[in-house]
């Protein structure tokens, strides 16, 4: 429920890309937000308001005369209890009316007379979207400070590929998501590793854990839409990229620090959250190791992977360093030690087996000042909670 009890004008403007708005709107509610559709004259040519109405729950406005408002002033009743207004297709048509300041209809003069932040997603053809005009207009919707949400690049419903297609669905409601969240790493630089190691035996067998990534990639979330630049280091894991954080794939423990070393120097909080394997095979087969006749088992020698966090927080000058443990047991114990040990100003603690692969976590952080152990909850919520924890102690040593 990231938008619980957020209300949010949705207007709709003719184009084919109203087919999308209809999912964005079950999205959007979904999230628990109450939607309140605000359509042209245009965009019924292309979607319903019937559609829109029974997907929102909600009666759907597309005239300023609209008999329903006892006091004949739409524009004015449905702006001023929106926490944002998502212009979702925008038409080049209304992006020049916005930048002009146009009111002609209910959806033009409703974004006029606002009081809250105002976002459009684009929506039309390449050609459209190159022209100068657009892009003047473009200018000073982004002057006005007004939102802009894309366009995305691809096919489009006139056969011509190019830049103007609006935003999928679901990346429109990652950045309304985005929107609404507390800004605050904003201008910082975040460095993340997340998911497991994977170190090779031979070419079909290695050395892994039950890490799913999940933690990391919320937190890559979560400090995304606090405003920081969030670059992802992650190891196997089919998890999705989340919006706006660059991301760089490894396998092994000694990639994962070459990748890691290669940013540090540019970085302002480093989150060690990645399970890495302790240890690797000193001699990886090129080819694989087959049964023998006598059914012995092959013998392996081990080699301790590098400490990635212990190398990084033991730099001349290092980032803010937050470091993660999972234990099996005596975890008060062992995540003290080990935040004293790897020289970090804070460590988040957890359980292992009971958060490998779950939505949700239970972890205690331990610094300077002693144990602080959360409440369990699902792992997007407990990384937002996190990202706070954390921008908090920079703040106090800067």
């Amino acid at each position: 429920m990231d938008l619980l009890n957020k209300h949010l004008v949705l207007g709709l403007t003719g184009g084919i890309a109203c087919y999308k708005s209809a999912q964005l709107t079950r999205l959007l509610s979904q999230a628990g937000a109450k939607v309140q559709v605000v359509m042209t004259d245009a965009a019924t040519q292309f979607i319903t308001p019937l559609t829109l109405q029974a997907l929102s729950g909600r009666p759907v406005y597309i005239s300023q005369w609209d008999p329903r408002m006892s006091n004949n002033m739409a524009h004015i009743d449905l702006s001023r209890a929106a926490d944002a207004i998502l212009i979702a297709p925008a038409s080049a048509d209304f992006m020049a009316k916005l930048a002009h300041g146009r009111a002609d209809d209910l959806l033009s003069t409703l974004a006029l007379g606002r009081t809250c932040p105002l976002l459009v997603a684009p929506a039309m053809n390449q050609q459209m979207w190159q022209n100068p005009a657009t892009q003047r207009n473009l200018a000073q919707l982004r002057a006005d400070n007004i939102r802009v949400l894309g366009p995305d690049a691809g096919p489009q419903a006139c056969g011509e590929t190019g830049a103007g297609r609006m935003l999928e669905p679901a990346a429109i409601m990652e950045a309304m998501v985005g929107f609404f969240q507390p800004k605050l790493l904003t201008g910082k630089r975040v460095l993340i590793t997340a998911g497991p190691t994977y170190e090779p035996i031979d070419p079909v067998r290695g050395l892994t854990n039950r890490s799913s990534g999940k933690m990391g990639f919320a937190l890559a979330r979560a400090a995304a839409q606090s405003g920081a630049q969030v670059h992802l280091v992650a190891g196997p894991t089919p998890l999705a990229t989340p919006a706006d954080v660059i991301r760089h794939d490894v396998q092994t423990a000694q990639q994962m620090l070459d990748a890691v070393l290669a940013k540090i120097a540019e970085t302002d909080i480093f989150i060690a959250v990645a399970a890495v394997s302790d240890w690797r095979v000193d001699q990886t087969s090129a080819e694989k190791i087959k049964k023998n006749s006598e059914f012995v088992a092959p013998h392996l020698t081990f080699v301790e992977n590098p400490d990635i966090l212990q190398q990084v927080a033991h730099l001349p000058k290092p980032p803010f360093c937050v470091g993660f443990a999972a234990e099996s047991n005596e975890l008060e114990k062992h995540g003290q030690e080990k935040r004293i040990r790897k020289n970090v100003p804070l460590l988040v603690g957890n359980l292992g087996p009971k958060a490998f692969g779950c939505e949700d976590n239970e972890v205690t952080l331990f610094d300077a000042k002693g144990v602080t152990p959360l409440p369990r909850m699902d792992k997007q919520m407990l990384a937002r909670t996190l990202i706070a924890e954390i921008a908090q102690r920079l703040a106090l040593t800067n």
